[in-house]
């Protein structure tokens, strides 16, 4: 496996890939969102604006799965957002992998002496991957799923919100606090764990050379189709979360099914 540049500070430490990475997923997530709107017709749409629309009208129904129609709209920036900045993350890794060779120590990479002697003379740096190949990054896209749901159950519903915790019996307190935080737990290994090994896989076929160009094609085809499927499963979920967290209805729940 490659190392990735991991700089220290203050006792935290940083990986440069995953940050640049990032940074560059938000730029294209933006850019993205950008173009969508700009220009924007009724009599002669753009073929940006017509798939912007179909993604907007897809989320609208996904999200309607979940909640009673009527609540769908305030969500509907998030869920395209999360969705298409995720699906932009697991995708970063796929065409390229940087990687330099490292033949002197660095001590601020973490690269000493000792190390390169250990390993033939030589460190092999991989300064690109997909964001959500790191856990910190996945944890911390959770996290922020986790504060949000949470926020807008006190805030819509309190009530009934706190409520939860003791049904069906008061009894049941310990468990539904372990299943409270058992859920950004999985949303954050499920996506990590889904993009990271596919990385592993990539290296692993890189390392055969040219016989491996035939699997490298399917594997990248196949990446594409399980970015997008991880994606839609991390926002789905982020909506049936916040659904249980703000609808307390019961005929509210079903509403949206007549």
């Amino acid at each position: 496996m490659h190392l990735f540049p991991i700089v220290e500070w203050n006792g935290l430490k940083f990986d440069l890939s995953a940050i640049f990475a990032i940074l560059v997923s938000c730029v294209i997530t933006f850019v993205v969102a950008r173009l969508a709107v700009r220009n924007l017709s009724v009599e002669n749409p753009s073929k940006m604006q017509n798939f912007m629309e179909w993604v907007a009208e897809f989320m609208h129904s996904t999200i309607a799965s979940s909640m009673p129609v009527h609540k769908v709209r305030p969500y509907l920036a998030l869920g395209m957002t999360l969705i298409m900045f995720i699906f932009i993350s697991n995708l970063l890794g796929l065409p390229l992998l940087v990687v330099t060779d490292i033949h002197e120590p660095m001590e601020w990479l973490g690269i000493t002496a000792d190390y390169l002697n250990s390993h033939g003379g030589a460190a092999h740096m991989a300064w690109w991957k997909s964001p959500t190949a790191d856990l910190s990054v996945t944890a911390g896209l959770a996290l922020v799923v986790f504060v949000l749901v949470h926020y807008l159950g006190l805030k819509l519903n309190r009530k009934h919100y706190l409520h939860h915790y003791l049904h069906p019996y008061p009894v049941f307190l310990p468990v539904n606090i372990i299943e409270t935080f058992a859920k950004p737990l999985t949303l954050a290994l499920r996506l990590y764990a889904n993009i990271y090994a596919g990385e592993v896989l990539i290296s692993t076929i890189l390392k055969i050379g040219y016989f491996g160009i035939p699997f490298m094609i399917a594997w990248q085809g196949f990446s594409i189709f399980v970015g997008a499927i991880q994606a839609f499963l991390f926002t789905v979920l982020t909506m049936v979360y916040i659904s249980q967290a703000t609808v307390h209805d019961d005929h509210e729940q079903v509403e949206h099914k007549h």
